[in-house]
């Protein structure tokens, strides 16, 4: 006889069923694990006999051998522990395995037999849900998996409680979501003095999720803008905050199942490698373009990133996916971010004052901003001079819009976007940035005033098709903080004025 215990392995946010079978037969004693087992996985065996043994229970004195199938599947992470010891537990009769084939299971095993919390438990749980069964977790990830809605959920505290349940002798209680994380205060925008027009185009940019790139000496404000970028955008609707908590489980970064609404907002240093921006490592973990999802991603001293680490960002943000491959799999995590740069115009970042600026001006200039390709460059939507704040501006009394009230014009054109794109497949969250095809041709196209501007410029600056229809998203974009129907040839007027950079290069 073989005990057949369900599990799941993990591929990105995706789920792969995995089929725990334990048999114990004739022979020397021995407990050994096949199946593609990673190292965390093999060391199963001392922590399931050890929480056995802490509960009075002795491995039979027989040969066990546990596989994991399919067994060309590399099996990776602390979850196996749990259905290993169901496994078992089956075969020796302590648990009905009837009652236990109705389960997903997964967790980790202290050795005095007490559940740990493992990553991956909301995937996992609407894996279940897609499945027709129910999940077995730890205690403290219960939360968690009750989110994935009509699903039987048992999260004891130890492996007792679950014999203790199975028996009759112990009732586990269902656990119930937890409650959603309290939004974050974000710092406002009225505390910003001068700088109007760069706060004009952080508004276009948060109306339309069009991705901005910040120039301009040190201490001018461009941090202090991105800041303030989240509090301009609007909180997540139901779907975007399960996707967003799906990758956040995997990544083990949704403490205590608490899910948020708050739009991610992910600002890494600029000496992050290419597997922690856009995912990999031994694990192909997530990397900081998922964490972004539905979210920011803020890239501060934008030029001082490694050339590769920069262009690997490309295919994600024209696909909204980070693909990670490996020899034997490959990997895909959700990426669908806003991404907001800043840089200074060259290594001493005084460029354009000629005061302070070195001696091999403007070479210097032209020199750091060759670190950044022309077909990264060409993927920002709105690209800004931040001009440093004069002392006078300084003085002045704060007397600037509140983050609020900017906040309530995103939010009125984001509605206009929803509506464009309603009777589109997958277009929960989608915003001006992804027009394209039919929507653009349809809803983006300029007046003829406007489109004379459109083509006297694409001649003028040698635009690209990309370049081209990336000014017709932002002026689309403006048009709708107007709440205005037809793009006009002011929109785009206004749309081609995001498009410089501080040596003037061609766009």
């Amino acid at each position: 006889m073989v005990a057949r215990v369900r599990t799941v392995a993990f591929q990105g946010v995706d789920t792969l069923d995995i089929d725990v079978q334990v048999h114990m037969g004739n022979g020397l004693p021995a407990f050994s694990i096949v199946g593609l087992p990673a190292k965390a996985v093999d060391e199963s065996k001392d922590r399931v006999r050890a929480a056995l043994s802490a509960l009075g229970l002795a491995l039979p004195p027989q040969r066990i051998t546990v596989n994991l199938a399919p067994a060309d599947v590399t099996k990776e992470g602390s979850h196996y522990d749990l259905p290993i010891a169901v496994g078992i537990l089956v075969q020796m009769g302590v648990l009905p395995a009837e009652e236990v084939a109705g389960y997903l299971v997964l967790g980790e095993l202290a050795l005095d037999g007490k559940l740990t919390e493992v990553s991956g438990i909301l995937p996992a749980a609407l894996g279940a849900v897609s499945r027709g069964v129910g999940i077995i977790c730890p205690e403290k990830v219960g939360p968690e998996a009750a989110w994935a809605g009509d699903l039987d959920v048992l999260a004891p505290r130890t492996l007792l409680s679950l014999i203790n349940h199975f028996k009759g002798s112990q009732v586990l209680t269902p656990p119930e979501p937890a409650g959603a994380e309290e939004p974050g205060l974000f710092p406002d925008l009225a505390d910003v003095k001068g700088q109007e027009s760069a706060k004009r185009a952080l508004e276009i940019a948060a109306a339309g999720g069009h991705n901005l790139l910040m120039t301009g000496p040190p201490g001018a404000g461009k941090s202090m803008l991105a800041a303030r970028l989240p509090g301009l955008l609007p909180p997540l609707d139901a779907r975007e905050a399960l996707e967003v908590s799906m990758v956040r489980s995997v990544a083990g970064d949704l403490k205590g199942g608490r899910i948020s609404r708050a739009r991610p907002y992910r600002d890494p240093h600029h000496s992050s490698s290419i597997p922690a921006l856009v995912g990999g490592g031994l694990k192909a973990r997530p990397g900081e373009v998922s964490l972004a999802h539905c979210g920011v991603l803020f890239l501060d001293e934008l030029a001082e990133f490694p050339r590769t680490v920069l262009d690997s960002l490309r295919q994600s943000i024209e696909t909204g996916q980070a693909v990670v491959s490996r020899a034997n799999h490959r990997v895909t995590y959700p990426a669908r971010f806003q991404l907001i740069a800043a840089m200074n115009p060259c290594r001493c970042g005084y460029l354009p004052d000629p005061s302070q600026a070195c001696g091999r001006a403007p070479k210097c200039g032209l020199d750091y901003q060759a670190r950044l390709s022309g077909p990264l460059l060409d993927r920002f939507d709105l690209r800004i001079e931040i001009e440093p704040v004069s002392i006078q501006e300084l003085g002045q009394p704060l007397d600037a819009e509140r983050s609020e009230t900017v906040a309530a014009r995103v939010a009125a054109a984001r509605r206009l976007q929803s509506r464009r794109f309603e009777g589109v497949e997958g277009a929960s969250g989608r915003v001006n940035a992804d027009l394209g095809g039919k929507l653009l041709e349809e809803h983006a196209r300029p007046d003829p005033p406007g489109q004379a501007l459109m083509e006297e410029a694409a001649a003028r600056l040698a635009l690209s098709a990309r370049g081209y229809h990336r000014i017709l998203r932002v002026a689309r974009t403006i048009a709708d903080l107007e709440q205005s129907g037809p793009v006009r040839r002011h929109h785009i007027a206004e749309a081609l004025a995001y498009r410089g950079l501080v040596l003037k290069r061609a766009a």
